[in-house]
């Protein structure tokens, strides 16, 4: 009997060796074979946002290169989470792949209950990247951000945002609780435009949104940019100073751009996906499409796209409980 129960256990371990060395060839293939059918990109905003103009510039590249239609499929909703969970169950073969942002780091800590983790999902790309800017109205009696603060620690002022919970909003939040220390009345609009909207009518006393929402209006004068939250000044607005010009250095606030898939994508598909998108990205196409609006573009392989990642959900984590803002 124990002769019998050892043949059948060798017999066993031998078909289990067989059956990794089987999964380990498939992983390979999978990347060969990569992609028969068409790729669904499901973006975690409205048309016209951040996520969704970079998404369109790359997925109408990537459909060429892959030689498969890319589809768009917008699904805005809780500040990103419905797309995000909906791509986290999917199967994981490729097919299926998200478009968000930064708001995807800031809700790992500010909601517990979405229904999902990061680690549900696998990064595939960091693509574009841009600061939070802080625009008023041109009648703002504020000629730059020095005397805007120092206004506000006189009296409470009101500022707009593209909703509850967006990087912008925990950025701005941060700034003015924890550095400036001045009282402002936060006001959340459905979206950057609406929000933009608001402050060209004058409704709101400033607005704080990435960089790409404000830069025609910047530039045409319907507001004034009083500073950018970045280490650098941008070429798409190269009149606006960085915070640190303005008295308030390592304030650093803004919204990226990336792609994931669902976590257990096989690693070789994975890096087929960052292959494409970088060499995209580097295209001065895509250069130009993205810095005239105000994203800097990302290049980085899958290792680095990841510690990226994870290092946004510290510096995000770390300012949403400073603030102590949940979505629960």
């Amino acid at each position: 009997m124990r002769h019998g129960q050892f043949t059948w256990g060798m017999a066993g371990a031998a078909g289990l060796s067989l059956a990794l060395v089987l999964i380990g060839l498939a992983q390979p293939c999978a990347a060969q074979t990569y992609p028969a059918q068409n790729v669904t990109m499901i973006v975690a905003f409205a048309p016209g946002g951040i996520a969704d103009v970079v998404a369109r510039l790359v997925g109408q590249k990537l459909s060429e290169r892959l030689g498969q239609t890319v589809v768009i499929e917008n699904r805005g909703g809780a500040g990103g989470n419905l797309a995000a969970k909906v791509v986290s169950s999917a199967a994981p073969d490729g097919y299926t792949i998200l478009a968000t942002t930064s708001a995807l780091a800031v809700n790992e800590t500010a909601s517990k209950n979405k229904g999902f983790s990061t680690d549900d999902l696998s990064a595939i790309a960091m693509v574009a990247i841009s600061p939070d800017v802080l625009a008023v109205h041109p009648s703002n009696p504020a000629k730059d951000l020095r005397q805007f603060i120092a206004a506000g620690k006189e009296k409470s002022f009101t500022y707009g945002s593209a909703g509850v919970g967006t990087g912008p909003h925990i950025g701005a939040e941060y700034f003015f609780r924890e550095v400036a220390k001045v009282k402002a009345v936060h006001v959340p609009f459905t979206g950057g435009a609406p929000a933009v909207a608001a402050a060209i009518g004058n409704h709101v006393d400033a607005i704080v949104l990435t960089l790409p929402t404000v830069t025609p209006q910047i530039n045409q004068g319907g507001l004034r940019g009083l500073g950018l939250a970045s280490a650098t000044r941008n070429s798409a607005v190269p009149e606006v100073p960085t915070y640190g010009e303005m008295g308030f250095p390592d304030v650093h606030s803004g919204s990226w751009v990336g792609f994931f898939a669902p976590a257990k994508t096989p690693v070789p598909v994975l890096a087929k996906l960052n292959a494409e998108i970088n060499e995209i990205i580097k295209g001065a196409e895509a250069q130009q499409k993205l810095k005239v609006i105000g994203f800097d573009p990302i290049v980085k392989n899958r290792g680095e796209t990841d510690a990226y990642f994870r290092s946004e959900i510290a510096t995000w984590g770390k300012m949403t409980r400073a603030v102590g803002f949940s979505l629960d």
